[in-house]
């Protein structure tokens, strides 16, 4: 499996889905966590369709390609330039699909209050921003050292970043209809920074498409009820891999 983290957030962020179950790697997208932080790529479907391209080549096709928020739209870069090469399954996590006016792109109340603050270089204006919206990426609050740990990861992406990632439009009607490989879509109810209608546009697109809604979770299912997450995640990366290994 290749996890695929959001807008402002690292590899890190997964904590530790898929260990000790699956062969897993979690990447850093450009410009956040331990990647390199270029000056420009973070508006080109090309380069992050690249981006993916690289490390499936690195850790070996076929993958399951798992897309939480920003990174959904990621694998739609992907899946644009170069289709399902390589990709044995897809899983989205209160993903978005597309950016700008378009329904896969819904976002919720909570990223909607930290925009464009969030983007902002000031930090007396940001900081509060990413607070808040670190804050409401749960259902229920992150405890004090959580949060503030939580809170750490978008501060590091630099504001020219932040912002780049949203200067962008990108409609995936087409792209979604093509898919051609098992995909599973996840959503928590109460997901206040990506709306349910993200993940209800994206099922009704792509074909045979599985769907499953966490009844009271916010944006982050990995972290609020990893138990059944994690095996969600296990049992569908299985039986796409299996399948793969069979044909």
């Amino acid at each position: 499996m290749v996890l695929i983290h959001g807008w402002a957030a690292a590899a890190s962020s997964w904590g530790d889905v898929g260990s000790g179950q699956l062969r897993t790697f979690a990447l850093d997208l450009r410009g956040h966590g331990d990647s390199d932080r270029p000056v420009d790529g973070y508006r080109d479907t090309e380069t992050w369709a690249g981006d993916v391209a690289a490390v499936l080549d690195a850790v070996g096709a076929p993958a399951v390609l798992v897309g939480w928020s920003y990174g959904g739209l990621v694998i739609t870069d992907y899946l644009r330039r170069h289709g399902t090469a390589g990709v044995a399954g897809i899983v989205l996590v209160g993903a978005i699909t597309e950016i700008g006016r378009h329904p896969g792109g819904h976002v919720g109340p909570a990223m909607r209050a930290a925009l464009p603050a969030a983007l902002s270089e000031d930090a007396d204006v940001a900081v509060p921003a990413l607070l808040e919206l670190t804050r409401r990426m749960t259902a229920t609050p992150l405890d004090g050292p959580a949060l503030q740990s939580a809170l750490s990861i978008p501060l590091s992406v630099p504001p020219r970043v932040r912002a780049a990632l949203f200067q962008r439009d990108v409609e995936s009607a087409e792209v979604l209809r093509s898919v051609d490989v098992p995909t599973l879509i996840v959503h928590g109810t109460a997901d206040s920074v990506v709306d349910l209608r993200a993940s209800e546009y994206a099922a009704g697109l792509v074909p045979h498409a599985r769907t499953r809604w966490y009844e009271g979770v916010g944006h982050m299912p990995f972290v609020e009820c990893v138990e059944d997450f994690t095996a969600d995640l296990a049992t569908f990366a299985r039986s796409v891999t299996t399948t793969k290994a069979g044909s």
